[in-house]
């Protein structure tokens, strides 16, 4: 498997980091109501992080459908993977801003993210 295709796998577990930090982190979360919690009068950096979740799975399909596209067009592998691993670290960097509440830096990060997304299937489209 590709280091491309092991990226895939950690964005699609990244929108369940931050979910876990945005319930664990603090009172409000009921097991029995796992929903409640998004609805909850939950503050600052815990609603920070459950925004981040719910862009990380905004994020995920076209990320994943551009890592597969690229690959399978014949895109040169290592650029692929260097994508793919840019795309994880503006994702990282997301979500580490978002919860400091950086908002500049968190939209550079998501702008970065996003360029890597665009890059494969520019890649794919030489290729192919």
């Amino acid at each position: 498997m590709t280091l491309a295709y092991w990226c895939v796998l950690a964005a699609a577990l990244l929108p369940y980091l931050f979910v876990g930090i945005a319930k664990g982190a603090g009172p409000g979360y009921d097991n029995h109501r796992p929903r409640d919690f998004a609805n909850a009068d939950v503050r600052g950096f815990r609603k920070r992080a459950y925004w981040a979740h719910q862009n990380g799975f905004e994020a995920f399909a076209p990320f994943a459908a551009g890592v597969i596209i690229a690959s399978v067009s014949g895109a040169d592998p290592a650029r692929v993977d260097a994508l793919a691993v840019g795309f994880i670290v503006a994702r990282l960097a997301y979500g580490g801003f978002y919860l400091a509440d950086w908002a500049t830096a968190r939209s550079l990060a998501w702008t970065a993210g996003f360029g890597c997304v665009i890059a494969l299937f520019v890649i794919a489209a030489r290729a192919g």
